[in-house]
């Protein structure tokens, strides 16, 4: 009988690997570490879970904007992160105008920021901040994210794991999608072999277009259509068992 703690190193590039990689986890439970010069990170649902502080904070900003509205909840945008901010609004407040949706966006990141400042809860998955920080010991460590401008930052400045980041990219900075923003961070820090972690269908089909291996963070807000991600995690600290 194989050993389930069996570790074997193989490359990224090697899809014989990668295929006896598949075959023996599903069958006997072992890892395989890939050798990659980069991961880079999700934030919603895999760093972090802001929803219910985001639902409060959304709510103030569309009772004083278009009270007619419905309230958002934190299970409603557990469906919704991980998407473009134009897409969420076009999902949630179908009934405004296009010039309406941006008012009530810029309103809503307003009040999300003030709210995430302030938060004292501990918002973050276990593991998280313990994780990055021995990862980011030999490999970089980067964040792409559909967020606004600016959240990035108040992740890592709320996690106190700034100086653990290589570099980061967001839709607010450029408008790009997230395949476009994982592979401008990809050309940006010369990555030959990088892999993604997230947990959402978005991100699974962002790393299919970006051409790099993905790793799905079960425990997070969504899942694959498919099981043909490099692996799954239960908890982002299972990071140092498959990388």
């Amino acid at each position: 009988m194989l050993g389930a703690r069996n570790i074997f190193i193989i490359s990224e590039n090697d899809w014989i690997g990668i295929l006896l990689r598949q075959i023996f986890f599903e069958n006997y439970g072992i890892f395989f570490c890939m050798i990659f010069d980069g991961i880079i990170l999700d934030v919603d649902g895999t760093i972090w879970d802001t929803t219910s502080i985001v639902a409060e904070a959304w709510n103030i900003a569309i009772d004083n904007n278009f009270p007619k509205l419905e309230h958002v909840t934190a299970q409603i945008l557990k469906g919704q992160f991980g998407k473009t901010m134009k897409t969420i609004a076009d999902n949630l407040f179908s009934s405004l105008s296009e010039d309406e949706k941006y008012i009530l966006m810029e309103k809503c990141c307003q009040e999300e920021q003030k709210a995430l400042h302030s938060n004292t809860k501990n918002i973050t998955y276990k593991g998280v901040v313990e994780t990055i920080e021995n990862l980011s010991k030999k490999i970089p460590i980067f964040i792409v994210s559909n967020c606004q401008k600016g959240y990035i930052e108040v992740v890592m400045e709320k996690n106190k794991i700034t100086s653990f980041i290589t570099d980061f990219e967001c839709y607010g900075n450029t408008g790009l999608n997230k395949d476009q923003n994982i592979a401008l961070v990809i050309k940006r820090n010369n990555l030959k072999n990088a892999v993604y972690v997230g947990d959402t269908q978005g991100d699974y089909d962002a790393c299919k277009k970006a051409s790099i291996p993905f790793v799905w963070a079960s425990y997070g807000f969504g899942k694959p259509d498919d099981e043909k991600y490099l692996a799954k995690i239960e908890n982002f600290s299972d990071l140092l068992k498959v990388i």
